[in-house]
């Protein structure tokens, strides 16, 4: 059994910042569960380009508003809590956090945390050694 606090994360290597969003891993591919876990924290006024092509997220808002942008049909999405999207077929999208908004991830295959978004938003694939 595996007990975290995601507040255990902070300053660790689990603990990714970047200008645009912090992002906690709170399970990754060494637990070996099949899947990653994140808090994930957008702030407000940015403009977030991601395209999961080797992934599967779900990401459900917990606080905060913004804007879900399809880039493929050009649609948008209102978010705010208790909105959860679902990139079933590695949808290339745009996140514009109104507000500030934390939100909860899962991926699927699991990250290793080792990851870096290319200059297209997509994660490599990795595997955990």
């Amino acid at each position: 059994m595996i007990v975290r606090n995601v507040h255990e994360l902070d300053d660790t290597e689990r603990d990714i910042k970047t200008p645009n969003w912090r992002s906690k891993r709170i399970v990754l591919a060494k637990e070996g569960v099949g899947f990653s876990v994140h808090e994930t924290t957008l702030y407000a006024g940015t403009v977030n380009d991601f395209w999961y092509a080797n992934h599967i997220e779900a990401v459900f808002v917990v606080e905060g508003e913004g804007e879900l942008v399809d880039k493929g049909t050009g649609e948008t999405h209102l978010l705010r809590p208790g909105s959860l999207y679902l990139l079933n077929e590695h949808d290339h999208h745009q996140l514009r956090p109104k507000t500030d908004m934390r939100t909860v991830c899962v991926f699927n295959p699991p990250v290793t945390g080792r990851e870096v978004h290319d200059e297209n938003g997509v994660y490599p694939l990795l595997r955990e050694a």
